[in-house]
């Protein structure tokens, strides 16, 4: 079995794994991290977004060994000092959520989205979300949460 080291929300972790863990199994059940949900199994639906050297991954597509020696944040990982992260208290702010299975995946998504995309308008929101699915809803409070955060996070221009 090969050994993999990684930083995982800022802890340092390794562990022997199966050639064939898939991250998303690695992070929920050897590091007991379960905000990282798995929702379809076929990399459809976005449920297991996660940051990997700070850039958004559907956990279920990347082996634990391909992630050796990365940085890797879960939704566990985006809160700090008891603080929620700007996107998750927009979230809360701008009820962006009912049943919350698609949250984490959603609010790592639009993490990633704030820092890439310099002008971020309703559009743009929602061409960036079509590799994340909610069924519950419509995602019209989903869209004004995110444009809220990345307004917050950027200013007025974002």
């Amino acid at each position: 079995m090969p050994t993999i080291s990684m930083t995982v929300n800022g802890t340092a972790t390794s562990a022997d794994v199966e050639a064939r863990t898939l991250l998303v199994q690695f992070l929920r059940e050897s590091l007991r991290l379960t905000g990282t949900h798995v929702g379809c199994d076929t990399s459809q639906c976005g449920a297991c977004v996660v940051h990997v050297d700070g850039k958004a991954v559907k956990a279920c597509t990347i082996l634990t060994v391909q992630a050796d020696g990365t940085h890797v944040t879960t939704i566990e990982g985006l809160a700090k000092n008891g603080a929620l992260h700007p996107v998750q208290a927009a979230f809360k702010e701008h009820h962006a959520l009912q049943c919350g299975f698609c949250t984490p995946g959603m609010i790592m998504t639009a993490v990633d989205m704030i820092n890439r995309v310099p002008n971020l308008d309703e559009t743009r929101i929602r061409h960036e979300l079509e590799g994340n699915l909610c069924r519950c809803t419509g995602y019209q409070n989903i869209v004004k949460a995110i444009a809220a955060a990345a307004t917050e996070i950027k200013g007025p221009a974002a």
